[in-house]
């Protein structure tokens, strides 16, 4: 006899499920992933939260609109297998997006729910959606690959943008490779991001997922030195997608940048996560030390902050705004006060001053009142006369935004270019006939779902430029 299903009965009074997380203890030196996932029983009470819309606006705000609704109905009924299915009809990284999205500012942002109460734990869903279905693919992608027959397309970095573009593109059969300057695949998701939030194996296992589709990586190749774009277009490439993101840190402009134990957050997270020198016997040690500042307020100066501390180092975030206007993600700010960070509001550094052998030893600060808000709609910071002071600091982390590496772009004229950013049209075509572009080497720095958002539509736009026959409709290329 069939079991039947539990009924599906919306009860959004229930309290919202709180995310158990790592020990503060445990975690400020560890390296280990600091968010434990929903148990089972949690993801029973936290997807009846759903009302179930007639007309849900959590899936128009997701930027790859996912179908939350019928992921989360599945929830319910125990079909985490199921749920996962239906998520990867739009993204083959729930368990990327469940742990690193802002969920908080999509599909969670435009939760009915939320308009009453706290809103549906939708990225938490995902994850566990996401880390129940690891075994089964796993054992999908151990199968043989497809080998796909179609028109050759040329992906340029490995980040979040040209890794949707693949998955979208090979799943219409193009055969697509995707060159890769570093010698690990991911893009900022692996030099950006680190493994306390983002476990390497979970990175691994979903791009092994388009390794499966028939994509065909290629790493150690920077386009506009190793080849040009040119170059892939004489290989028989005939089509090319940019998504090189934006690895150019912006320096502070002050005296004493160039001391030693002076990082851009770029080089200080890239030497972290990517080269691992978190582990002591790493080949290349980052030198931290008994006091860190990480001067900003982002989402990589919480993620440095986090690092600094797990070295051992007495960290403070240096943040010239107020709390409220600081960029991280709430949870990010939260776990780095629990982890002992501790953070200085409206001060930003004027100078960085070193000893005879030119360590850095001290940060002079000024403070900062707020003044008029600037064109991001946030009151713009005002230096108070007269206000410097010192801190102490043997190590200075300057996480304050990065542009795109221009490389590819110098070595590629043809391509409109604006403040360094590759500018396209409304389907993500470049002013060069062919090629695409799309996330942070357009945008500046931004989040890793907009780049997907931009790989997915620019993927449509490739297809229909190939096969004009095909007809795409106009909001499958925007979305």
């Amino acid at each position: 006899m069939e079991e039947k299903k539990p009924k599906f009965k919306p009860n959004p009074k229930l309290p919202r499920q709180a995310l158990p997380v790592l020990n503060a203890e445990v975690r400020s030196t560890s390296a280990r992933e600091v968010a434990l996932g929903f148990s089972a029983e949690q993801v029973g009470i936290e997807a009846q939260r759903c009302l179930q819309c007639a007309k849900p606006t959590c899936v128009n705000a997701c930027p790859l609109h996912i179908d939350i609704k019928s992921f989360i109905v599945r929830m319910v009924e125990g079909d985490y297998q199921g749920a996962h299915d239906v998520i990867s009809e739009q993204s083959p990284f729930p368990g990327v997006c469940g742990r690193v999205c802002q969920h908080e500012l999509f599909c969670e942002d435009a939760c009915i729910v939320g308009k009453k109460w706290d809103p549906v734990a939708i990225g938490s869903l995902e994850r566990f959606a996401a880390d129940h279905a690891r075994l089964r693919m796993k054992e999908l992608t151990a199968e043989e690959p497809a080998h796909p027959t179609g028109k050759k397309v040329a992906l340029v970095g490995s980040g979040p943008a040209s890794l949707i573009a693949a998955y979208d593109l090979a799943r219409k059969n193009y055969r697509v490779t995707v060159f890769e300057a570093l010698h690990r695949l991911g893009g900022v998701m692996i030099y950006g991001i680190p493994n306390f939030r983002l476990p390497r194996e979970i990175l691994k296992e979903e791009i092994a997922r388009l390794q499966h589709l028939g994509v065909e990586f290629v790493t150690d190749f920077i386009v506009g030195k190793t080849a040009t774009v040119e170059d892939l277009f004489e290989e028989g490439y005939e089509a090319v997608f940019i998504g090189t993101g934006a690895g150019l840190p912006y320096m502070m402009g002050i005296p004493g940048e160039n001391l030693i134990g002076v990082y851009t957050a770029n080089e200080f997270l890239t030497r972290i996560n990517l080269m691992e020198a978190f582990d002591p016997e790493a080949d290349t040690p980052v030198l931290v030390g008994e006091r860190t500042i990480v001067v900003g307020g982002g989402n990589s100066a919480m993620d440095a902050a986090r690092w600094a501390k797990r070295m051992g180092s007495e960290t403070i975030v240096l943040y010239r705004r107020g709390r409220e206007e600081l960029k991280a993600r709430l949870e990010e700010i939260e776990h780095a006060e629990e982890e002992g960070v501790v953070f200085h509001f409206l001060a930003a550094p004027v100078a960085l001053y070193g000893d005879e052998n030119g360590f850095v030893q001290e940060v002079e600060c000024i403070r900062m009142e707020l003044g008029e808000p600037d064109d991001s709609g946030r009151r713009s910071p005002v230096p108070v006369p007269g206000s410097e002071f010192r801190i102490k600091a043997q190590t200075v982390v300057a996480a304050i935004g990065q542009a795109p590496n221009p490389t590819l772009q110098k070595a590629t004229p043809e391509l409109k270019t604006k403040r360094g950013k590759i500018v396209i049209d409304e389907w993500g075509a470049t002013s060069m006939a062919g090629v695409f572009a799309g996330g942070d080497v357009v945008r500046g720095g931004s989040t890793v779902i907009l780049a997907m958002k931009d790989g997915r539509a620019a993927a449509a736009a490739i297809d229909r430029a190939l096969n004009p026959q095909v007809e795409v409709a106009a909001e499958e290329v925007t979305q």
